[in-house]
């Protein structure tokens, strides 16, 4: 019988004996081996040259040397929109949680992760697509909604939840996912916001956040 095919993995760190050990405990999982490691942006650039074959999934430090977390994943985004990448760092800070996830990571872990929650977030980011901590969500939340307004209060709880949400770059299916939400209940409340303050499009609820100071850039 043939085994099914393993998804692979690339490890982006520059704390070698953290990299090696996490590269032990990936190749013990089922599913899933480590194609390689690189210290840093610029390795990671030149090992994606000289592969035949690019990771599934990539777990991206932060804080790095030459080129960090942040320009790697934009970097990755522009060029390599197909690999899934996931931030693995120290830093518990919603600010560089929210620079991840907006420059296109799908995921955000801090590295005490036990490595049960680890592998079930990898075979969550092979299915979906994305996978949201309640770390992650409690920084999107927390981020968008900085200040207190009057606007604040035209709307009820999910409303607002939903409006700042759909501020970011998550599809409506990832929101309906965060809220715990059928997918029909979201399309009900983007519809009557558009009526309400009569939108026409989800860019209009960025401006009207905006200009509301429900968000922050």
């Amino acid at each position: 019988m043939i085994k099914e095919k393993q998804y692979t993995l690339a490890i982006v760190d520059d704390h070698l004996l953290f990299g090696s050990s996490l590269e032990k405990l990936i190749n013990t999982f089922d599913d899933f081996s480590v194609l390689f490691k690189a210290r840093n942006g610029k390795e990671l650039q030149q090992e994606l040259k000289n592969k035949n074959e690019s990771p599934d999934i990539i777990l991206l430090d932060y804080n790095m040397p030459v080129m960090n977390g942040y320009e790697t994943v934009k970097w990755l985004t522009e060029t390599h929109p197909d690999i899934k990448v996931l931030a693995l760092s120290v830093e518990d800070n919603e600010k560089i949680i929210l620079k991840m996830i907006r420059e296109g990571a799908k995921g955000y872990f801090l590295k005490d992760i036990h490595p049960d929650d680890l592998k079930e977030a990898l075979y969550i980011v092979m299915d979906k697509g994305y996978y949201y901590s309640e770390t992650v969500t409690a920084s999107m939340v927390n981020s968008l909604h900085p200040n207190s307004s009057d606007a604040q209060h035209k709307f009820k709880p999910n409303e607002l939840t939903f409006l700042q949400l759909a501020c970011s770059e998550m599809t409506y299916k990832e929101i309906a996912d965060i809220m715990n939400l059928s997918p029909k209940t979201i399309d009900g409340y983007r519809q009557e916001l558009f009526n309400r303050l009569r939108i026409k499009n989800r860019v209009g609820l960025v401006i009207y956040a905006l200009k509301n100071n429900l968000i922050e850039l």
